[in-house]
């Protein structure tokens, strides 16, 4: 039960360090074979979006991307906020972007 504490302490802590720098950052948590646990932080850079597009009626993430020659990876790299479940008419959402 204290490795999950300090799991959880360790997150946090990275959690901390990432708001206070000021960056956008992925965090990936494995189970390793020894049952301890590896963190591993991504910072992600700020992106500009240089092409938008408005959800039309039926679309979803996926054939809005494909409709843009996008794979599903890039489409989400651009949109990383978005909630694919719940993408609705009128949406704003990035086909291309690149680093602030």
């Amino acid at each position: 039960m204290a490795n999950h504490g300090a799991a959880a302490l360790l997150i946090a802590s990275l959690l901390v360090a990432v708001a206070v720098a000021g960056a956008d950052a992925r965090l990936t948590i494995h189970r390793d074979a020894l049952g301890g646990y590896k963190v591993r932080v991504a910072v992600v850079p700020p992106l500009s979006c240089n092409q938008v597009h408005g959800v039309q009626e039926n679309e979803t993430c996926f054939s809005v991307a494909q409709a843009a020659g996008l794979t599903q990876e890039q489409f989400l790299r651009f949109n990383p906020n978005i909630n694919c479940a719940t993408v609705f008419i009128g949406q704003w959402v990035c086909l291309d972007a690149t680093a602030a």
